[in-house]
């Protein structure tokens, strides 16, 4: 059973401790990563991605292009670090690209 909690406080707070006490986070967190790469990686890395998917905190590409699989490959950590950095939080670990 949830928490009951003050009835004063702004619409944030009150969606924060939402996400807090239900299993919403992991969908929430889902859809923002991939806003994030749509958003960060530019049209031309969104021409070739297939598939966009967050597991646990491994975050999954589907990508078209073998060329451009293997220069992504070389920069995961930047990749991760520029994500959590968007999302304000570190929502992933580690990058798989297939």
């Amino acid at each position: 059973m949830a928490k009951r909690h003050s009835n004063e406080g702004s619409i944030g707070d009150v969606l924060k401790l939402i996400f807090a006490d239900t299993k919403l986070r992991p969908g929430m967190d889902a859809v923002a990563v991939e806003e994030a790469w749509f958003s960060l990686m530019g049209n031309g890395v969104k021409t070739y991605t297939r598939n966009v998917s967050l597991k646990g905190t491994t975050l999954y590409v589907e990508l078209t292009s073998a060329v451009l699989r293997e220069e992504l490959s070389y920069g995961k950590a930047k990749i991760v670090s520029m994500i959590n950095e968007e999302l304000g939080r570190e929502v992933i670990r580690d990058v798989v690209l297939r």
